[in-house]
């Protein structure tokens, strides 16, 4: 191939993957949203409303009053209803029962924005064979995780009106590693087919890839603090419970079910793992800067710091003023955010193109 040739067939590649990065910041941008979506769920207790799956043919409400009326007498038949919601009427049933079906509508719609144009791009034959695994991959991914979202919901209809943290978490981090594995892919898409290699410090770039994995450390450990609802207590900062650490941190055996079963010890987990992010943030930024990065690519650093500082104030609001709705759902949509420039980063100093 001529180096005409070369230059003729590079810029047909980076047009069409650009049209396929776009596509995927799309879906990235409807995960983001279905992540907001499900935190409100969460927040209004409307996730147990739907006691039944059906993702075929569940792409309807209830269209009259019969129909109403039976959905209604399904949940009827909840722990929530007989233990929560004894005195709901069908009215006050649909108040909770339209968020978590925009929810779940929501989550089918992204399989068909996912589904049609993948279809599309491979009989156009812009699917590099690089790029086909990492595109299939993602939709399975996504279909596993509807399967694990019911696999929660399903933990709240037995006994206990209200679901597994350990469901809720693993639901939320899965939701988290679709979408930052379709972020770091539609990168890699955005650079150019011959585009130079960053050679970037080797300490820099392992301590931003270890960030990003803190970063996802840390929310997940934020999901076990909504599954437990331990944002409702101890709600000074600081201080929990007047100390820098509290009593009754290693109150269950065995002893790690703390971890996860321990609201005080969630909650104080949690706090230190945030703490420890600014630390570590604050740090990475200050060597980022005297690093001898592209403008590109340091820029990922500044939106890294200044995200991080707005969540650790959103995380602390949250907690002072006892989860008001509209705060705490910013600060889920902030963790999110936070990992997305760390992901920036990390691939400014790594990623590669596909071709």
């Amino acid at each position: 191939m001529n180096a005409t040739s070369f230059n003729s067939f590079a810029r047909t590649m980076d047009s069409t993957n650009k049209i396929i990065a776009s596509w995927l910041f799309v879906l990235c941008g409807m995960v983001f949203i279905m992540v907001i979506l499900g935190g409100l769920t969460r927040l209004t207790h409307s996730g147990l409303s739907m006691v039944d799956w059906r993702p075929i043919t569940g792409w309807l409400p209830p269209m009259n009053p019969g129909e109403w009326q039976a959905v209604f007498e399904l949940y009827q038949e909840s722990p929530e209803f007989k233990k929560v919601n004894t005195d709901m009427t069908v009215e006050g049933f649909k108040s909770i029962f339209w968020l978590e079906f925009i929810h779940r509508l929501w989550g089918r719609s992204m399989g068909v924005v996912f589904f049609l144009p993948f279809v599309i791009f491979l009989l156009k034959g812009w699917v590099t064979r690089p790029l086909i695994p990492r595109l299939i991959l993602i939709f399975i991914l996504g279909g596993l995780q509807g399967v694990l979202g019911w696999y929660m919901v399903k933990s709240g209809l037995i006994d206990n009106p209200d679901v597994s943290q350990y469901r809720l978490t693993a639901h939320f981090s899965a939701a988290v590693v679709i979408y930052g594995y379709m972020f770091w892919v539609a990168l890699s898409l955005m650079k150019p087919f011959h585009g130079a290699v960053l050679h970037a410090p080797a300490g820099l770039i392992r301590v931003t890839v270890f960030s990003a994995v803190w970063i996802f450390i840390t929310m997940m450990s934020g999901g076990f603090v909504a599954g437990l609802d331990a944002g409702l207590t101890y709600n000074t900062f600081p201080l929990m419970d007047g100390k820098i650490v509290p009593s009754g941190l290693a109150n269950l055996s065995p002893w790690y079910l703390n971890m996860f079963e321990n609201i005080t010890t969630v909650q104080f987990d949690h706090r230190v793992l945030a703490e420890m992010t600014l630390v570590l943030i604050i740090g990475l930024w200050l060597v980022a800067r005297k690093s001898d990065l592209p403008w590109a690519a340091l820029q990922a650093f500044h939106a890294l710091m200044i995200m991080t500082l707005v969540q650790i104030a959103l995380g602390i609001t949250t907690l002072l003023y006892d989860v008001p709705m509209s705060v705490a759902a910013l600060h889920q949509a902030g963790a999110l955010l936070l990992f997305t420039f760390a992901l920036w980063a990390a691939h400014s100093l790594v990623g590669k193109s596909y071709h």
